[in-house]
């Protein structure tokens, strides 16, 4: 049973990744100088992957406030 388009989350693929596909690893490794040309592309070593942290940026705080009403009719 498939899940309708409208339940589906928006953001599924907006989020860090846990996990690195086979060329990503290797091409960490050669970044890094681990990489040797002809060593066997299974069995890898682990490959820390860098969690990306992005700050808000903060709201300014007006000085002028907005002009308070004067009672009501």
């Amino acid at each position: 049973m498939s899940i309708d388009k409208s339940l589906r989350r928006k953001n599924t693929l907006s989020r860090t990744r846990s996990v690195m596909t086979r060329a990503e690893r290797i091409e960490a490794l050669q970044k890094d100088d681990k990489w040797t040309d002809g060593r066997s592309p299974f069995g890898l070593p682990k490959v820390r992957v860098m969690k990306v942290v992005l700050k808000k940026a903060k709201k300014e705080k007006t000085e002028e406030a907005a002009p308070a009403k004067k009672g009501k009719k």
